[in-house]
């Protein structure tokens, strides 16, 4: 290797750095800002590797070591994806892996007919909105969202309230992380270290908003957190990615409330909307393809063959 990479776990004094770094090339993917990587920086046991102009980030899983596409810019992803591929075959010693490859990548790189690796596409495809669209909520496919919308003012006027939320907030969301993760080990939908990975996760972030840049935007009803949401946005996308949506099933409309009010208050210049992809959860699906998606964020898994 020409290099020497060492890793290290992601730092939040670090994250205004990385994020100049991610915007270096075009990307549509949610994994275009640096919000999920310090979200599950826990869960994935994430260490990056980074220069002044690019960035490496190593994960794992219950497969092995995998990796993000390097971040850098296009004409430069060549050059890291070598040094990506010898740091897994000669420090790592296993064939390089990478997960959530971006289509735009994968045509610079030239490796889509590449017989040393297999390109798979994944079947968790990014949502992409028109902003406009979900602001608005007009015309006749919006109809239902709007009735939810005006359903909602209607029953709690005077009782509801969009706040943006920053570290000063932390214990409404502690709150409301503890009502959501006992929910759903009740319900047994979701593992429970998934749950508190990302409980821990959104707290850790919530403290250390002056250093990630995000937005976190949260519906009260009688001064209690109902619903809320977490961002960030890809200025050279225009795009706003939502990386996080929990509300209070109970409530009606609620879900209709915060997606709008949070691109209202907090993404007014976005053009494009990311709201990730479905978890391949049946329900989860139904839902973001009722916000009638203007396109997909397709994303690959690259596997070397053995080395």
């Amino acid at each position: 290797m020409e290099k020497n990479l060492v890793f290290h776990k992601p730092l939040f004094e670090e994250a205004a750095k990385l994020s100049k770094i991610y915007a270096l090339r075009d990307n549509r993917t949610c994994d275009s800002t640096v919000l999920d990587t310090y979200l599950w920086k826990d869960l994935y046991n994430t260490q990056i590797y980074f220069e002044d102009r690019a960035a490496l980030i190593l994960m794992q899983d219950e497969k092995g070591y995998f990796a993000a596409m390097p971040y850098c810019r296009e004409e430069e992803l060549s050059k890291y994806f070598e040094l990506l591929k010898d740091y897994f075959n000669n420090v790592l010693k296993c064939p390089l892996r990478i997960e959530l490859a971006d289509e735009d990548a994968l045509r610079a790189l030239g490796v889509l007919c590449d017989p040393r690796f297999t390109i798979e596409e994944s079947k968790l495809k990014d949502y992409l909105y028109s902003a406009d669209e979900l602001r608005k909520l007009e015309g006749k496919k919006f109809q239902k969202k709007r009735n939810l919308v005006n359903k909602f003012m209607k029953e709690y006027e005077g009782r509801w309230e969009y706040k943006t939320m920053c570290c000063v907030d932390e214990y409404f969301l502690e709150e409301f992380m503890k009502k959501w993760v006992d929910a759903r080990l009740t319900e047994g939908t979701e593992s429970k270290d998934t749950l508190i990975y990302e409980k821990d996760g959104l707290i850790d972030i919530l403290r250390n908003c002056d250093k990630v840049t995000f937005r976190v935007g949260g519906i009260f009803i009688d001064e209690i957190l109902e619903a809320f949401t977490v961002g960030s946005y890809n200025s050279r996308e225009k795009m706003a990615v939502i990386s996080v949506e929990k509300g209070n099933f109970a409530i009606p409309g609620i879900y209709q409330m915060i997606n709008q009010q949070f691109l209202l208050h907090s993404y007014e210049d976005a053009e494009l909307v990311n709201r990730e992809d479905d978890m391949g959860l049946e329900g989860l699906r139904q839902a973001k393809e009722s916000y009638n998606p203007i396109g997909y964020a397709r994303k690959y898994r690259v596997c070397e063959r053995n080395i």
